[in-house]
């Protein structure tokens, strides 16, 4: 029997982010992945300012991943071919406009996933992470202190065990585990089989220089969706389900490019597009996360993957806290708490948009508020316990401007000047809590409040440590009487406005809040 602290079952995207931010966090894991390497037919090709605010911090991916033009969202176009006729441009959210004044330090990244995983994958191995490929988990069972996985080596055969106090299932949407614990699934459900055929035609390139990379193909009797991952290799995806010969592929293709272009065929691909959320994220001591969790099709709005990253930045710190003996077992309650109902809102707003809009029923859509990209992306809400003061009227998602450092959501983007020139508030809100305020008695009294609880706490004075641009206090909703506590996965969790409040009871309202989050109380977790 091997032994570890978290078990990852999957290592495509969102288990590899989880190891990298797990490994980020110093938790020893385990990653098991059936498949000895990434899939040769890339999957996802978008990825969103968020996911890269969290790469960013994991080390240099700046000058690994290329940058897309900021505030961009991929552009479609229906055509009777790539050098047809382009007749008319969708938008993927109706009426968005590109910000003036970005609110991310990071723009969005054009990688293919068989391209990024990789980087992920060295990343993660460099700061610790056990990742083991080609190995398949055969079974699995838990019990109240643990659970442990039956794995068989698939290169020599060999059949071993290891355990493990959690594990965090990415295996995918007809994920194992999340069928053996009997876990539900709600949404549209089921939409239609793609086939689709992976080929190399640098020629085809020249066409982007427009700034569409998605071509929804019309012809009279030849219906298809053309894109490319911009590094020369396109994909055409047919939806009528029907198995084509090399010769049939052939020629759907030169159909498609609408001129005569060299090209090589290399895989093919079939998958099941649907809508489908998961009712639980969390059962015992199993965590889904990714596409176990939620089946969501491609969007232009990056809802997949990305949806899945964030699962697992938002559990990281959690699991590293409850492990290190931080915070109490009840603090990762707050897991399904806060990212099951992001799930199903990004189901909703898929369904909601135009491209996929005819598949929403009309109950959904009766009650769907069609949300901007920012807001989707910078400005969702995470309501549970480890967020203190937040209020039950708000919206599920806002701009991050409307925000003003409202408990609940991402603080904001800020550049900082000084000895900060060229970070972003989203470099220092990481790891570790985070209170910043311009009254020096709050700083205090966290200090106090760190040492009492074991707990490391950052604490930076407005206009001394922290200088920006902008007013940070007008950003943080709060006057310089106030304080705002920062979680290590940069979600405000409380927030005190401008009320005075003098002495020991500074030290009170801290240390209350904090007991709250953690799941504590005054004699340790709980």
């Amino acid at each position: 029997m091997q032994h570890t602290q978290v078990i990852i079952l999957g290592g495509s995207l969102v288990g590899l982010s989880a190891s990298l931010f797990l490994a980020y966090h110093g938790v020893p894991h385990v990653l098991v992945e059936k498949h000895p390497s990434s899939s040769p037919h890339p999957r996802a090709m978008g990825f969103t300012e968020r996911s890269l605010e969290y790469f960013r911090l994991m080390g240099n991916f700046g000058e690994i991943i290329p940058q897309a033009p900021v505030g961009t969202r991929v552009r479609r176009v229906k055509a009777q071919s790539l050098a047809g006729d382009w007749f008319a441009e969708s938008q993927w959210t109706p009426g968005s406009e590109t910000d003036a004044d970005p609110a991310s330090p990071c723009h969005g990244a054009a990688i293919a996933q068989d391209k990024l995983e990789p980087i992920l994958r060295e990343r993660a191995r460099v700061l610790g992470a056990d990742i083991r490929t080609g190995n398949q988990m055969t079974a699995f069972c838990q019990d109240s202190h643990g659970v442990t996985l039956q794995i068989r080596n698939l290169a020599d055969g060999t059949d071993y065990a290891s355990r493990g106090q959690y594990l965090i299932a990415a295996d995918g949407a007809s994920s194992l585990v999340r069928e053996q614990l009997g876990i539900q699934r709600d949404g549209v459900g089921y939409l239609k089989t793609v086939r689709s055929v992976l080929f190399q035609c640098p020629e085809a390139d020249v066409y982007l220089q427009h700034g569409v990379h998605q071509f929804e193909i019309e012809q009279n009797d030849f219906h298809a969706f053309l894109t490319t991952y911009q590094d020369g290799r396109w994909v055409l995806m047919f939806t009528d389900n029907e198995e084509r010969n090399d010769e049939q592929l052939q020629q759907a293709i030169r159909r498609a490019l609408g001129a005569n272009m060299a090209f090589t065929i290399l895989s093919r691909g079939q998958w099941e597009m649907a809508g489908r959320i998961a009712t639980q994220y969390r059962k015992g001591r199993v965590f889904l996360a990714g596409d176990a969790a939620h089946q969501l099709p491609p969007t232009r709005g990056g809802f997949g993957a990305n949806t899945g990253i964030d699962d697992v930045y938002n559990l990281a710190w959690k699991l590293a806290y409850v492990l290190a003996g931080k915070a109490g077992s009840d603090l990762l309650i707050s897991y399904d708490a806060e990212r099951q109902p992001i799930g199903l809102l990004r189901h909703q707003q898929t369904f909601a948009r135009p491209d996929y809009a005819r598949w929403l029923n009309d109950e959904l859509r009766s009650t769907t508020v069609l949300f901007g990209d920012t807001a989707m992306e910078l400005g969702q809400l995470h309501r549970s316990t480890a967020v203190v003061g937040i209020n039950p009227d708000l919206p599920e998602a806002a701009h991050p401007n409307d925000w003003a450092g409202q408990p609940g959501v991402r603080a904001p983007h800020i550049w900082l000047t000084g000895k900060h020139d060229e970070k972003s508030t989203i470099d220092v809100f990481c790891r570790d809590f985070t209170l910043i305020s311009a009254d020096a008695n709050w700083l205090a009294a966290a200090g106090e409040i760190a040492v009492r609880l074991n707990l490391p706490i950052r604490c930076l004075h407005i206009g001394v440590d922290l200088t920006a641009r902008t007013d940070l206090l007008s950003a943080f909703g709060m006057t310089s009487q106030g304080a705002v506590l920062i979680r290590p996965d940069g979600i405000i969790c409380w927030r005190n406005k401008a009320h005075p409040i003098e002495g020991l009871a500074m030290v009170y309202v801290i240390e209350q809040a904090l007991l709250q989050i953690l799941a504590r109380n005054e004699n340790g977790c709980r």
